[in-house]
């Protein structure tokens, strides 16, 4: 899928600065702060596009500190404008490490902990032509609200990335009978966002396959991968293979997981605690064998 959403083509955009609280003095120093938006995939291969309208992203800024309470919105911190242009995103075209750039920009030195993104023009579009236009909780009016955990730092010396996964998987939901592409009467929103500071993050990448019985080692394409922190049943990320059988997940915080890949007519296959370290690509392969 390939929003995924977040294969896919890149939009090269600049950004400007469009202004922050009159509180924030003109001397601030200042550093640099890198937003990027990826997809976690959409499992369905009878989808051809998913599109959302971003017009506006800001981010909240802590100044110094990096305590307080994240979950209050309205606790005297000022909000920075990152973005403010209407762009078009089908994020099935951002997946396996595809991102697209949403600002790169100079902002005060500090602490940033949450990220608000607003959005409209829902919609998605099938193979067959048939399109969905979706209504957007809030989205529009108060945003998207991503926290950031842990907080970003940004200072003057080195820019700062932030990665945005934006995971169609679960934020469109379908309804109707989803077998087949007659069978399906609309879709739900409901935005799931990974905000991942890139200084604690590391990427998981791959190819899933499969041997054939002269020995010849094949690819396997749409398969999911999902990655779970050990000991829960829930995943928080999930990537399509490609063509060719690879994946990429980006944005993984270092510690610990548990992986597993699932394809229609293959034996699931789980790799328990595969090490995630900031900074670095970790290859995790898999040997799929078909259901008896």
């Amino acid at each position: 899928m390939k929003i995924k959403l977040l294969s896919s083509f890149i939009i090269l955009a600049s950004l400007f600065f469009s202004g922050c609280s009159e509180d924030l003095s003109t001397e601030e120093t200042m550093g640099r702060l890198t937003v990027h938006l990826t997809d976690a995939p959409f499992p369905y291969d009878l989808i051809s596009e998913a599109n959302v309208t971003i017009f506006k992203v800001d981010a909240r800024y802590k100044g110094d500190t990096m305590e307080g309470d994240e979950n209050n919105e309205d606790n005297g911190n000022s909000f920075i404008v990152l973005m403010e242009e209407e762009r078009d995103f089908n994020l099935l075209t951002l997946t396996n490490g595809i991102t697209e750039t949403l600002a790169d920009i100079d902002v005060p030195a500090g602490s940033y902990d949450l990220i608000r993104i607003y959005v409209k023009g829902i919609n998605v579009v099938l193979n067959d032509g048939s399109t969905f236009d979706l209504k957007v909780p809030s989205g529009e009016q108060t945003g998207i609200k991503v926290f950031v955990k842990p907080s970003i730092n940004v200072s003057g010396e080195i820019s700062s990335d932030l990665l945005l996964d934006f995971d169609v998987g679960r934020s469109f939901i379908p309804k109707g009978n989803i077998k087949n592409i007659s069978g399906i009467t609309g879709f739900n929103f409901k935005p799931v966002i990974k905000a991942s500071n890139m200084s604690f993050a590391g990427t998981l990448s791959g190819l899933v396959s499969t041997k054939m019985e002269d020995g010849e080692i094949i690819g396997l394409e749409n398969a999911t991968v999902s990655v779970f922190e050990t000991g829960t049943l829930d995943p928080i990320m999930t990537a399509p293979t490609d063509e060719n059988g690879n994946y990429t997940i980006m944005g993984l915080n270092a510690g610990s997981y548990d992986v597993m890949v699932e394809l229609d007519s293959y034996v699931a296959q789980t790799v328990k605690e595969v090490t995630i370290v900031a900074g670095n690509k970790i290859i995790q392969d898999f040997d799929l064998v078909p259901v008896p």
